[in-house]
């Protein structure tokens, strides 16, 4: 009784299923017709995925199915044209594919196709019957025209235009009418694609130039069947950033009542205000103001600088707080009885940092630290309409959506307007206060916020008359200790390519000689620390272990304060690297940033390698590079560096209350700066 109810089931066959319109695929874009229907650049390759019944499925034979389909169009005479095909049988739920051969329909013709699966037994209903639909297709074999480019801001050609953060806009618009989209370059970027409002539409983009000089624009336009015209080129010449319309150096003499302005309005100072105050280091600045944080404490002037906020504009300045618990304002615009925009120090938080606002919106970052200067950009860019902070040339918080006032009231540097009045009144100097009537660019940003790095000393190690080798910058000289002497070739060396049988002596490691240290006593030492290393610095060396395999570390260079080294470049033999250890106080113990560069030491067999530190206070981050080269790993963030009070060490570090980490090896050209070293200017 069961088995005779087993075989009758087998013998029963189920049709195979409608095939389903969203398993349909005209050239691997869903099946559609009327105004939705596909277009296509080639006779394309049909799809369907086919099943049937899962009752069908039986252990003694395989659940096979097969794809019929169907293709038709009306020709120009009006006679309809029909194309059929079968496919070979594939499995139940796989993709069954007709690739129309070339010529087999014609061009710019409605072409409708459907489907239906068979099993060898029955046949499913076409995929258009029912609730089902036909596909449809447009074989386009023509590319679209070549889009025109124009530009109101920056005409084709013509001569050089303003410039660098001034948006110009860009047209695109092809003949074409059946252009979906365009794809556009600019040299060096950005890329993109965009698409018009609706087919064969113009469309425009914005774009911010980032530098000056020639620039050229590329375009091709994209059609529904996918088909890309030529390529468009249109070139323009973009000139430098404008300069700015106000400009405040704050550089005035002592006794001034009012600021001159290198550009702008002239700007009276309240008798809160004290000029001839220090300029912040290796700028161009000469001097600043100093603000007392009083009501009269303020520089103001009878005009805005920001004729218009709401469109884009960028204010910056040099500011050193002398406190950071509470908010103070650098400067601003009134807009009536409030501000317009203020840059300024924000207190409000668990930590002070630095603040950007425009319109009630807040853009935040960096670390105001009390004493120590920082260079400060709002800009506020109308095309996106978002506001952002620059600090020390570093792009700081998160952008901010923001919309400005309209009303451009009065410029004010060191205080804040609110419907009560003025108030967050700045304590401290300022210097270098800056009105841009567009956008300032990340490279100027990082311009106006450079200090340039200056040489503080220099030994090349190449003599040491009376035991001190002499800076080559005039400073103090390396006074050698016992265990280090001056390498030099010995006369009467002999050289291997005049005699190949003769062992030549060791070449110094740069110039004619170098400082050799034994390892157990051997250092030196230049009186004076050198460097400030509570702010920015860049020591350098070219540095050689003369052990294969050292068995302890070894310090290169270092820095002491009282209790322990600001600083010390180390070579760990442990991780096979140099290593960079910087102590965040002057305290037995105290926490330490520590990086470290993967080298093996040569044992004198070699060049040896250059090691250099550097640490920026502008970003509190301190590198370590050896041979030009560092990364993630050896980089750390130090939040307050501490000045260090002796003499620089070479070859040795403090190990508790004495010396020890002496270095057993050779030293050459010892460079300090005064200011962090950009990455291209290590080699």
């Amino acid at each position: 009784m069961t088995t005779g109810t087993g075989v009758a089931q087998a013998a029963d066959n189920l049709p195979p299923k409608q095939p389903l319109v969203q398993d349909l695929e005209t050239g691997h874009k869903e099946c559609a017709a009327g105004d939705q229907r596909v277009y296509v650049s080639g006779p394309p390759v049909l799809s369907a995925v086919l099943y049937d019944p899962e009752e069908d499925n039986h252990p003694a034979e395989a659940n096979l199915v097969k794809g019929e389909f169907e293709a038709w169009w009306t020709d120009a005479d009006g006679v309809e044209q029909r194309l059929t095909r079968t496919t070979l049988e594939g499995h139940s739920g796989d993709p069954q594919r007709w690739h129309m051969p070339e010529g087999s329909v014609p061009p710019n013709t409605v072409i409708s196709w459907r489907v239906r699966a068979n099993d060898g037994k029955a046949t499913s209903p076409w995929s258009s019957e029912g609730d089902g639909s036909v596909c449809e297709f447009v074989y386009d074999d023509e590319n679209p025209e070549k889009a025109a480019i124009s530009s109101p801001e920056y005409p084709e050609n013509v001569h050089w235009v303003d410039g660098v953060g001034v948006y110009g806009h860009f047209t695109m618009d092809s003949p074409s009418d059946d252009v979906v989209s365009y794809t556009y370059g600019f040299i060096g970027g950005p890329y993109g694609t965009v698409r018009p409002e609706r087919p064969g539409g113009p469309v425009t983009i914005p774009f911010l130039p980032l530098d000056s000089g020639p620039e050229s624009l590329t375009v091709r336009a994209i059609d529904r069947a996918g088909r890309s015209s030529a390529q468009s080129s249109y070139d323009f010449l973009v000139k430098s950033g404008r300069a700015p319309v106000a400009h405040w150096p704050l550089a005035d003499a002592k006794g001034a009542t009012s600021a001159d302005a290198e550009a702008g309005t002239d700007a009276a100072a309240g008798s809160g205000v004290t000029f001839g105050a220090p300029a912040p280091a290796r700028t161009k600045l000469s001097a600043s103001a100093t603000l007392d944080g009083s009501s009269h404490g303020h520089l103001t002037t009878d005009a805005p600088a920001v004729a218009d906020p709401r469109k884009s504009f960028a204010v910056s300045a040099w500011a050193r707080p002398a406190e950071t618990d509470r908010n103070m304002t650098v400067a601003g615009q009134d807009a009536g009885e409030s501000a317009a925009f203020a840059l300024g120090l924000n207190a409000r938080g668990e930590t002070p940092d630095w603040s950007f606002t425009v319109g009630g919106a807040t853009v935040s970052g960096g670390a105001p630290e009390t004493g120590e200067w920082a260079h400060l950009l709002g800009v506020y860019d109308a095309e996106t309409g978002k506001a952002q902070l620059y600090v020390n040339g570093h792009e700081a918080g998160t952008r901010a959506e923001a919309t400005p006032a309209a009303t451009a009231g009065a410029f004010q540097i060191g205080r804040v307007r609110d419907g009560n009045g003025y108030h967050d009144r700045w304590h401290g100097e300022l210097g270098g206060v800056r009105v841009h009537d567009r956008v300032v660019v990340p490279d100027e940003a990082a311009e106006l916020a450079h200090r340039e790095p200056s040489l503080r000393g220099h030994w090349s190690l190449e003599t040491a008359p009376d035991g001190a080798s002499p800076d080559l910058n005039g400073g103090a000289p390396l006074k050698l200790g016992p265990g280090a002497t001056i390498y030099r070739v010995p006369d009467g060396s002999c050289e291997w390519w005049l005699d190949p049988d003769c062992t030549p002596a060791p070449q110094p490691l740069a110039g004619d000689g170098h400082l050799a240290l034994d390892g157990k006593t051997g250092h030196a030492i230049a009186e004076g620390p050198v460097v400030d290393t509570s702010d920015s610095f860049t020591i350098g060396v070219v540095v050689q272990l003369a052990d294969r395999e050292p068995d302890r570390p070894m310090t290169v260079l270092s820095l002491p304060g009282e209790h322990t080294d600001a600083f010390k470049v180390r070579y760990q033999p442990e991780q096979h690297a140099w290593q960079l250890v910087m102590p965040h106080k002057d305290e037995r113990g105290a926490p330490e940033a520590v990086v470290a560069r993967f080298a093996r030491s040569d044992g004198r067999d070699g060049i040896g390698h250059r090691v250099a530190v550097v640490y920026d206070d502008a970003t509190d981050k301190v590198k370590l590079y050896v041979d030009g080269q560092t990364g993630a790993d050896a980089t750390a963030v130090l939040p307050n560096g501490w000045r260090a009070s002796g003499p620089l060490q070479i070859g040795r570090a403090r190990t508790g209350d004495g010396w020890g980490e002496y270095l057993h090896g050779d030293v050459d050209e010892v460079r300090a700066f005064a200011g962090a070293l950009p990455d291209g200017r290590i080699p």
